[in-house]
């Protein structure tokens, strides 16, 4: 199975228009288009992720002026999507058709390829001590990695193919809950990744 995408190349930089952040605040937020192929026999459904595997693991160093992010600072993932009972036929998401802009609080309820259910991403956690941006945050929002993060993220689109029209989910899922649904029922999985900074030194390196 492979999964590709016209808004970026593979390994290559993410644009702005993708993005939740950008230099001068908040970038387009729109979906990135996706497209997949070569799908295994006995297909039932797909489920799709978007993680972010350079987080830092302090968030206490995000963003603040007075200390950079070294390369090095151990690091984990953060959600950017999740979304599960993808129909068998689906073949690709077009560009900003899932997200369109940035919704302060999340989006009450996202759009996406007809029957898919969406979860909460990690920006629910993040912004959950903010008076002007908490709230629950489905389906995609793009990166915004610390602008004083030395190191060059990577956002993986992972696409699983499987054997079973739909995962037991609560209402309320996240990734981790895809995850454990999913335990046994993968026939394929395909990804492609993308890059991005907003830090200036990180992206001249």
């Amino acid at each position: 199975m492979r999964i590709h995408s016209s808004s970026f190349d593979n390994r290559g930089p993410i644009p702005a228009e993708f993005a939740l952040g950008a230099a001068d605040g908040f970038g387009g937020n729109r979906n990135p288009q996706l497209a997949w192929d070569e799908v295994p026999a006995g297909t039932r459904s797909f489920a799709l992720l978007c993680i972010d595997a350079d987080a830092p693991t302090d968030p206490s160093l995000a963003g603040r002026d007075d200390v950079e992010i070294p390369a090095a600072h151990p690091r984990g993932g953060f959600v950017h999507w999740v979304m599960a009972d993808i129909a068998a036929d689906v073949r690709g998401i077009a560009a900003g058709s899932c997200s369109d802009g940035v919704d302060k609080g999340g989006k009450r309820a996202p759009q996406g390829p007809a029957g898919a259910r969406q979860g909460l991403n990690d920006y629910t956690g993040w912004f959950a001590g903010s008076d002007d941006m908490r709230g629950d945050y489905l389906g995609y929002d793009g990166p915004y990695p610390p602008p004083n993060d030395l190191r060059v993220h990577r956002y993986f689109f992972r696409l699983f193919a499987l054997d079973v029209a739909a995962l037991e989910l609560p209402d309320r899922f996240t990734a981790g809950d895809v995850f454990r649904a999913m335990h046994g029922h993968v026939l394929a999985e395909a990804l492609v990744q993308g890059n991005y900074t907003l830090n200036a030194k990180a992206a001249a390196a």
